[in-house]
């Protein structure tokens, strides 16, 4: 069965911080040598919520038990098949963080992500989540590395104005 082009993504948080994964283990990595969040993609008759927190607990060992979904980005690309990915941050879990065999698993200071090496539609959706508590809808779409189209709940924003539309809205 093909993947499912239906993902979550979620940054934990703590003292300022978010659990971060770099993409170093895997050699066939879409997001190889990046900096992510965690999550993946959805199984056979997985909801969202049953998504995140499998994949919580397959890359970090943690059990969450407070999140919040915060918005659903559209990724389009040339490269691979649109991906509909729901976006949750945490702030509660239990447990202990072990092995992840898809990265390296660290705590970075939610100010110092921007200098990591991350995609260029990560520092708009950080953003959102700094400025605005309410839900978004982000529309992404990349040539190759390249950010060419942003759409903000439904808005066209040009990619160059994307960040601080982002703090605007």
């Amino acid at each position: 069965m093909a993947k499912s082009n239906q993902t979550t993504l979620c940054y934990i948080e703590r003292d300022g911080q978010y659990l971060m994964m770099h993409r170093v283990k895997k050699e066939h990595d879409i997001n190889k040598d990046k900096w992510v969040g965690i999550g993946g993609h959805f199984e056979q008759d997985e909801s969202p919520e049953e998504c995140l927190l499998r994949e919580t607990r397959e890359e970090t060992g943690l059990t969450l038990t407070d999140y919040r979904l915060r918005g659903v980005i559209t990724f389009i690309s040339d490269k691979w098949q649109t991906e509909y990915m729901f976006l949750y941050t945490a702030t509660g879990y239990e447990g202990e963080i072990g092995d992840c065999n898809e990265g390296t698993l660290e705590w970075i200071d939610r100010t110092d992500v921007y200098d990591l090496p991350i995609w260029a539609g990560d520092r708009i959706f950080f953003r959102l989540l700094e400025w605005r508590q309410d839900f978004f809808s982000l529309k992404l779409r990349y040539v190759g590395e390249q950010l060419t189209e942003v759409m903000l709940d439904g808005q066209s924003i040009s990619p160059e104005n994307a960040l601080g539309a982002a703090q605007l809205k």
